[in-house]
């Protein structure tokens, strides 16, 4: 999974990688070249005393110094570049994904796991990457390097190579197998950290009335003490591998002394290819230990890339059409025929068979017990999921062949829990339609009765709105979404719920002044509220997923028991008749 999502995202960044491959190769050469000119020195100069040559050979070690630094910090900038592109690119990719699933893909991740997937796990790929660039390239060209030029210094000696290397890499290599199946613990306890904490803190008022923050407290120090133990296991390997490959970096230059001090005494080699020996053998065993390092990270990019590329190929369960159909010839015209939908692995259907038809000029409410698909029915219209079952039409034509910005454009849904981005109340309103007018945005706040508050705010138009809507009280979100979709002026107008939050007077007010500035257009509520929908010029019964009955409120509760329950148990019967 690493080396498929990596090679997808490099692949535009090959000339780059390129430049750096051959600076990390110039770099290196210059390092495995200084120990030979150190020798060199040794044997020709200082042991013969020849001053001229020392200063001479001294100048060209310091020549190739300077080249290689130069080469080092170009390769360092070209890597730190691309690895920083390349994590730019892949949470650009798991963004766009994301913002294609349907509500039933994010359900199924969870936000928590997306954001974390979005910001810690591509980091640990782009770490990776950076490093790879920085120390992977150069560790094999020091590693082979070495072996060549220790093999010019003394063939016999060299052959301590032959158990050093192998015993350095079991060592490793025994270490890393213990850390993945870790890793990817760690980082799916992140995932429970990052909900948990994303829960209270959404929660905390919920938590505060019911006085629960010690319960929270005990929970999250639960999934913080998961986590910190998986941190704790992986930790205490990372610090068993670099003692390990120390030990073995230090037995093997004892025993390169010991065993080139004998080559010495028999004249078989001398003090400069001694220390230039060395020289390579620390010079491998480090690039080994680079390498090492680099393997301390791979087991846990690897279970990130998992991670990215599960998002990466999980298809949303709404897909756009290849031919989509991008005019209507009716406008504001809703059908919903033999319309059935299930969600993945449940037992049994959401909705089944229903049949709704809705006009221009005409309200129609969909009202019901809780957990009868009211919310899921107005979900199908704007896609936000698809019908398992029978169509959803919009101006005669099925919303999954129409072009997602007609349907946009033609469809405008308050959700039953409105949300509104930090920005002002201006961006807010302007969210659909950038191109309002001042005039256009208060006009929309006077029709949801969000004149007056606005107006009182430090600011007006202009004052600023936290995270979700925070900094106002739920009916002020209530009527802020709803002016929000007014400033769209779509010609299908769902209101799923949206009036729960605001008091009778107020919801009164709105719904009168809602009928003169939607006469034209097709509008849908759901309600659980009774006065809310009792003036609608039809209305749905349904109950468990089923369409059990339609007509005004008079009919219904002449001819529906379903319905006729669900009003006597809001309103007294005189009230109901009323």
């Amino acid at each position: 999974m690493l080396i498929t999502l990596l090679r997808s995202h490099l692949r535009p960044y090959t000339r780059p990688i390129g430049v750096l491959v051959l600076l990390q190769l110039l770099s290196t050469l210059g390092a495995l070249y200084l120990p030979t000119l150190n020798a060199d020195i040794i044997d020709n100069g200082v042991v013969k005393g020849d001053t001229g040559y020392i200063v001479g050979l001294g100048a060209v070690m310091l020549g190739v110094t300077v080249v290689q630094m130069v080469c080092a910090i170009g390769a360092v900038y070209f890597g730190a570049r691309t690895a920083m592109a390349v994590g730019r690119d892949i949470r650009g990719s798991v963004f766009r994904q994301v913002q294609r699933f349907s509500a039933r893909e994010v359900g199924q991740f969870g936000a928590p796991s997306l954001i974390t997937r979005t910001t810690n796990d591509v980091q640990q790929v782009q770490m990776l990457v950076l490093m790879s660039f920085t120390l992977m390239v150069s560790a094999p060209i020091m590693c082979v390097g070495g072996i060549v030029m220790a093999l010019g210094q003394d063939v016999p000696l060299s052959s301590l190579l032959l158990a050093v290397v192998p015993v350095l890499g079991i060592a490793v290599s025994l270490i890393v197998r213990k850390m993945r199946p870790l890793f990817r613990s760690m980082q799916k306890r992140l995932d429970t950290v990052n909900r948990v904490l994303r829960e209270q803190i959404t929660g905390i008022r919920v938590i505060r009335a019911f006085v629960k923050d010690d319960y929270e407290q005990r929970r999250f120090d639960g999934a913080n003490k998961d986590l910190t133990a998986v941190s704790l296991a992986t930790g205490r390997l990372m610090a068993l591998m670099f003692p390990t490959v120390m030990a073995i970096v230090n037995v093997s230059s004892v025993a390169v002394l010991w065993f080139g001090a004998h080559r010495i005494d028999s004249g078989g080699m001398q003090v400069g290819a001694l220390t230039a020996f060395l020289s390579y053998l620390m010079q491998i065993l480090m690039s080994v230990m680079m390498a090492t390092f680099m393997f301390m990270m791979v087991p846990r990019a690897e279970v990130c890339a998992e991670r990215i590329q599960e998002v990466l190929h999980t298809d949303s369960s709404v897909v756009p059409p290849q031919v989509p159909v991008t005019e209507l010839r009716r406008h504001g015209h809703l059908q919903l025929s033999g319309v059935d939908f299930a969600y993945p692995g449940a037992e049994a259907a959401v909705l089944r068979g229903v049949d709704i038809e809705a006009h221009p000029g005409q309200t129609t409410a969909v009202i019901g017990s809780t957990g009868s698909g009211k919310s899921t029915l107005l979900g199908l219209i704007p896609r936000l999921y698809d019908a398992t079952g029978g169509r959803v039409l919009v101006d005669g034509e099925d919303v999954r062949v129409l072009d997602p910005k007609v349907l946009s454009e033609t469809v405008g849904l308050v959700p039953q829990k409105p949300y509104l981005f930090s920005g002002t109340v201006a961006s807010n309103l302007r969210y659909g339609r950038p191109d309002a007018t001042d005039e256009e945005l208060w006009h929309a706040l006077e029709v949801a009765q969000a004149k007056d508050f606005v107006a009182a705010l430090e600011g007006g138009l202009e004052a600023p709105i936290a995270q979700g809507g925070s900094n106002v009280s739920g009916g002020q979100r209530q009527r802020l979404a709803i002016a929000r979709c007014l400033v769209r002026r779509p010609e299908i107008y769902l209101f799923d719920d949206s009036f729960s939050a605001l008091d009778y007077a107020t919801d009164a007010a709105l719904r009168r002044a809602l009928a003169r500035e939607t006469s034209q257009a097709t509008v849908v509520i759901v309600a659980q509220r009774v006065s809310t929908i009792r003036d609608a010029d039809r209305i749905v019964v349904l109950d468990e997923g089923r369409v059990v009955g339609t007509g005004t409120h008079a009919e219904l509760m002449r001819d529906n028991k379903t319905y006729r329950e669900i009003v006597l148990s809001q309103l007294t019967e005189q009230e109901a008749a009323a």
